[in-house]
């Protein structure tokens, strides 16, 4: 019909195609569903080589391109098979990079949620963050630069910390030895 229709050569040998090939209304629609996966294979692997991501990240980002749900799960699948995405490796640099950035725990769970990690990883993955006693102590003194804080800045630096993913438990301890005993 002239329209143009973009296949890879894996397709040219599967279907038999040639010059002056007459194309049923079929074999058309099989070519058509078969170039689709094929992009969204390419898709993926450009994708995957971009960036880490998530296997589920990589789903969606295919799903958001057009790929049907089954060759969108198939292809991240498939992407998993060959080292192309790893969740588990995925998942550590996330907690890395979060946790030198001065967050804490529950914010670097609330980032693998997002980016799709799945649950049974993070435990690992939190494994790798730094001990929240320095990083608290950092970031306070950087917030307080050699200053006492009061009892006002205290709750400041207390509110900062818990919005940041550490929890009261590790936040205490950190600001009794600075100055009055804080209570729950």
């Amino acid at each position: 019909g002239g329209d143009l229709l973009k296949i890879t050569d894996a397709e040219l040998l599967r279907f038999g195609l040639f010059s002056g090939m007459e194309l049923s209304d079929d074999l058309l629609t099989q070519l058509r569903q078969e170039a689709a996966y094929s992009e969204t294979k390419i898709r993926a692997a450009h994708m995957a080589s971009a960036r880490m991501m998530s296997k589920k990240e990589l789903r969606q980002r295919l799903e958001k391109k057009g790929a049907t749900q089954n060759d969108a799960a198939e292809i991240a699948q498939r992407m998993e098979e060959l080292g192309a995405v790893n969740d588990e490796a995925y998942a550590g640099v996330i907690a890395r990079h979060y946790g030198s950035m001065g967050y804490g725990e529950m914010r670097v769970k609330q980032e693998l949620q997002r980016r799709g990690v799945p649950k049974e990883l993070w435990d690992a993955a939190l494994l790798q963050l730094p001990d929240p006693e320095e990083a608290i102590e950092r970031f306070v003194q950087s917030k307080c630069k050699g200053t006492m804080p009061d009892r006002g800045q205290m709750k400041k630096l207390s509110d900062a910390l818990l919005r940041r993913g550490f929890s009261w438990n590790d936040i205490r301890p950190v600001l009794n030895r600075m100055g009055e005993d804080i209570e729950e």
